[in-house]
């Protein structure tokens, strides 16, 4: 679905990303992992068109990333790391405002809200103010908010950042819900074990390169992931 060819990233004299060379998958859910300053949230903006590459091409389908952006864009569904919220608005306007954003019509948009808050377990907090949400539950409304245009491709920068495992749990069921629903899943993640549990393949960076592309299954061999994870990245 998604594949890249010789991408390359610099600011300045600094190389963030270094050559990378791989495919997505359609139904997939393909893991970055790797540690601060790897590359992985760098990669993962340039698949976005958030930033452009210093050199190489992205493709999406097998069509050109550049040439077909306003299409490829409408594919996507980004949820961030960092919540961005409007905490004036409530949990219903602020989903309101992101549908009319991907003009969707009056019916469309409220039938969407509906379902995915649902889908979540958030529909009696429609009308409660963002700052009156839990971390558990303003992660799941990232979610919401990036499948209000029912993309085909979902990017998740570190989704369960600073919860509880339990919450996190719940989140890991949500993404394998998506999974099952044939939305390919892009993860970028600290947590190795969600990785582990999550992820078809994963590609592991370490300063700015690709040190290793494979299954789960193959990349650990009868070791943890954590394990092949420490001697990748030294």
């Amino acid at each position: 679905m998604i594949k890249l060819e010789n991408v390359t990233k610099k600011f300045g004299d600094f190389t963030a990303v270094n050559d990378l060379s791989f495919e997505i998958f359609r139904g997939e859910v393909f893991g970055l992992l790797g540690k601060n300053g790897a590359g992985k949230t760098t990669t993962i903006k340039m698949i976005t068109l958030q930033t452009k590459p210093t050199a190489g091409k992205i493709f999406f389908e097998g069509k050109l990333q550049t040439e077909n952006a306003l299409e490829i864009k409408n594919l996507m569904g980004i949820v961030p790391q960092h919540l961005n919220f409007d905490q004036d608005l409530t949990v219903g306007e602020n989903l309101e405002l992101h549908a009319r954003l991907h003009h969707m019509e009056k019916l469309e948009r409220e039938k969407k809200i509906a379902e995915l808050l649902n889908f979540v377990g958030l529909e009696s907090v429609k009308n409660s103010f963002i700052k009156n949400l839990s971390g558990g539950m303003k992660r799941r409304l990232l979610i919401v908010r990036a499948l209000i245009h029912s993309p085909k491709i979902l990017f998740l920068d570190e989704p369960t950042v600073a919860l509880d495992p339990q919450v996190r749990r719940k989140i890991w069921e949500l993404i394998q819900n998506l999974k099952s629903q044939g939305i390919t899943i892009v993860l970028t993640t600290h947590y190795i074990e969600e990785a582990e549990f999550l992820c078809d393949r994963a590609a592991v960076l370490n300063c700015g390169k690709l040190t290793a592309l494979n299954t789960i299954k193959n990349l650990c061999a009868g070791r943890s992931l954590e394990e092949v994870f420490i001697e990748l990245t030294k």
